[in-house]
């Protein structure tokens, strides 16, 4: 089972990779686009640790609520387009799994899908863009798929990551079709994504964050 305390020990973690990746997220940046993404996912992320911190009344706080919290506090603390894409994965999922004090795999499952399909919807990028979408829809795609065969979530999210890590890889040798970095034309081959990068490091935190009640 997977409880809040979980749920915020996971938003912390990620709040501490982006700190410790915020250099590198920024010379992927640097080679496509403005170079600040690893500056913005450090505030998005910072301001999300510093909100949980300073709610009096966190412990009643279910995962629904928190990741309302995490949504929302990231939209306003984030001015880039990351910013309402993260806010919908986020409100998206909290969606899926209201009112409920506990997580189930079914309920872990049911968040990152609609988390995913939330990212994609808002953002409306494909695969083979050349952004963050070339990391989620694969790891969205086998979650589903691994979930449905298995119903065991730490396996199917696995499986997920490990498709997440392949769609982020496969980015280096995309053209950009979407934002700035679209300008650059075949001068952006050879180069991986920065937001595909930081949307798969959301995910292996996720996974290696896993209680042992959900991993036993």
């Amino acid at each position: 089972m997977y409880y809040p305390a979980n749920f915020r020990d996971f938003l912390n973690k990620v709040t501490e990779t982006m700190e410790q990746e915020k250099e590198y997220l920024c010379e992927l940046d640097r080679k496509l686009g403005d170079g600040d993404h690893g500056v913005t996912m450090s505030i998005g992320w910072q301001a999300i640790k510093a909100e949980l911190a300073k709610q009096e009344a966190i412990e009643t706080l279910d995962c629904s609520k928190l990741a309302i919290l995490a949504g929302k506090t990231f939209l306003e603390a984030v001015g880039s387009s990351v910013g309402p894409l993260y806010a919908t994965g986020f409100l998206r999922g909290a969606k899926a799994i209201k009112g409920k004090d506990v997580l189930s795999d079914a309920d872990l499952t049911a968040f990152w899908l609609a988390f995913m399909s939330g990212v994609k919807e808002r953002g409306q990028a494909e695969v083979g863009d050349k952004t963050m979408i070339d990391t989620l829809e694969p790891a969205r795609i086998a979650l589903e798929e691994s979930f449905a065969a298995s119903g065991n979530f730490e396996e199917a999210f696995r499986v997920a990551v490990s498709a997440a890590e392949t769609g982020m890889i496969s980015t280096i040798d995309l053209l950009s079709k979407r934002g700035r970095s679209s300008r650059l034309g075949d001068r952006s081959l050879g180069n991986q994504d920065p937001g595909a990068t930081s949307a798969y490091l959301i995910l292996t935190n996720f996974l290696v964050s896993l209680p042992e009640s959900v991993l036993d």
